[in-house]
């Protein structure tokens, strides 16, 4: 899994170009709301916890100079309010919003990071009980539909996966153990032909899918994409907070800073180890063998 400890300043992270991505995501929320947004009714506590430590509590304090919560004296409004200070909106902190869908898309108007909100189902004799995803933001999805997933647990999410069965009971033991003030991260990469960063189809290949492999591949529009994820635990409802950034890094940028070779090799390593089927399923059978020869050249 490549899990290692990780702070709470990891769990938001802002750019430079953060009003631009922002009025990116406001553009996907307009066109696809029903696929980036999502809950269950047993999310409303966790979506409700989720948004007024984040307005509230942890934006304000990790980014003063561009979010601040203030008090209102016109009480329609509700008295308390958070601001974002780059875009100029103003949201309801006190009362939280009564939709969960309508908290999390203030919370995607904010912030740059997607998140699956998990909650841990009873333990069986079997073992720990089962994580189901209950709430979603997810902007920037690469080769899934977020919204399929609402409801469902982490074996049936990642049945398209390659080798996923081989860690499936380890993974759920492991985000159980996830600890309140304990967070933890990954990195996830691939590679995508294209520029979009909403990518719902077309990143990955799935059972049944035709392979055709690309002759050539243009190097000015194919991109590393990159995931920063982390999971962190919610205090009151115990839900988990599985929360990615998403980078894309152009391929004719890691060419001419002499780390075309090094990622070609990593491309490559995707036939190998204990999953030598990722390399069909994040479309390498596709792209690989045109982009590793252009790293190369």
């Amino acid at each position: 899994m490549g899990l290692r400890a990780s702070t709470p300043s990891d769990l938001i992270l802002i750019d430079q170009d953060y009003l631009r991505c922002i009025q990116g995501r406001k553009v996907i929320m307009a066109d696809h709301e029903s696929t980036v947004l999502g809950a269950i009714p047993a999310s409303h506590a966790a979506v409700r916890e989720l948004y007024s430590y984040l307005l509230g509590e942890y934006l304000p304090a990790r980014y003063p100079s561009m979010f601040e919560t203030v008090k209102r004296t016109d009480r329609s409004h509700g008295t308390s309010r958070f601001v974002n200070k780059v875009t100029g909106v103003e949201s309801p902190l006190s009362p939280v919003p009564e939709d969960p869908v309508a908290a999390l898309k203030i919370i995607a108007q904010t912030v740059e990071d997607d998140m699956f909100l998990l909650q841990q189902q009873e333990d069986t004799d079997s073992g720990p009980g089962e994580h189901k995803s209950i709430a979603f933001i997810c902007c920037h999805p690469a080769g899934f539909d977020p919204s399929e997933k609402l409801g469902k647990g982490l074996k049936t999410i990642h049945t398209p996966v390659p080798a996923y069965e081989k860690i499936g009971s380890s993974m759920e033991r492991y985000f159980s153990r996830v600890e309140v003030g304990k967070s933890v991260k990954r990195v996830n990469w691939s590679v995508q032909t294209h520029t979009r960063l909403f990518a719902p189809r077309g990143n990955h290949v799935y059972a049944g899918e035709t392979v055709h492999e690309a002759s050539s591949v243009d190097m000015e529009t194919a991109r590393l994409r990159v995931e920063l994820q982390t999971l962190t635990r919610l205090p009151k409802t115990r839900a988990l907070v599985f929360s990615f950034k998403t980078y894309l890094y152009p391929l004719a940028d890691i060419k001419a800073e002499g780390l075309g070779p090094q990622l070609a090799d990593a491309i490559e390593g995707l036939k190998k180890g204990s999953a030598p089927d990722m390399w069909v399923y994040k479309g390498a059978g596709r792209w690989g063998r045109a982009v590793c020869e252009l790293l190369r050249s």
